[in-house]
């Protein structure tokens, strides 16, 4: 059974959201462990196999894997039938697979640069800025609902994951907006804020 190494309310909790939302709760078991928070709270903890210590860290038999996008990818594979990935094959698996290393790639460092109010022009022209993440996302959901159209998939799991923890970030358009609302008003994420929360109260 593969184990997810887990921090509440971390950037795992994006799995913990995609476990739920596969109906695979029975069937990944979860460890949950400290680690060192933004505003230096917590620490390193031993039992985290993690490199750098940090979460969400698969271990899934002899394999391991790190990175939301990489951990996505992992699971909507092995459990295609949850319906939650474009396995090889289906003809949305490129825009699927863009998708996941664009966040990864741009636009979880610019979110990160924006925040930190860091600009130069090596960054911009290596990642862009936030107008041009607005463009890339508004443009893509002028086509449907969802990042790939009809039907709600990890990609939106993960591109709107960091503004629901960062509301001062939501660009200021209609269609994004909507879009993040439609996602963070799954029954998925509020079954597992709600255990996040019983977690923490102890």
């Amino acid at each position: 059974m593969p184990t997810l190494y887990h921090a509440p309310f971390s950037r795992s909790t994006t799995l913990l959201v995609l476990i739920e939302e596969m109906g695979l709760t029975d069937r990944i078991e979860l460890c949950e462990v400290a680690v060192t928070r933004r505003d230096g709270s917590g620490g390193p903890d031993p039992r985290n196999p993690h490199p750098e210590g940090k979460v969400p860290y698969l271990v899934d038999g002899t394999d391991a894997l790190s990175e939301r996008g990489a951990i996505l990818t992992y699971l909507t594979d092995r459990f295609p039938e949850a319906g939650m990935g474009c396995p090889v094959g289906d003809p949305q698996r490129g825009a699927f697979l863009g998708w996941l290393f664009y966040y990864q790639g741009v636009m979880e460092p610019v979110l990160v640069l924006d925040e930190a109010g860091c600009d130069h022009p090596v960054l911009r022209a290596t990642f862009r800025d936030m107008g041009a993440v607005t463009a890339r996302l508004e443009a893509a959901l002028a086509r449907g609902p969802y990042l790939l159209g009809a039907r709600y998939t990890a990609v939106d799991l993960l591109l709107s994951s960091p503004f629901h923890v960062m509301p001062e970030a939501i660009p200021d358009r209609p269609a994004i907006r909507d879009w993040i609302r439609r996602c963070a008003a799954r029954p998925a994420v509020a079954a597992v804020t709600a255990r996040e929360m019983a977690t923490l109260a102890g």
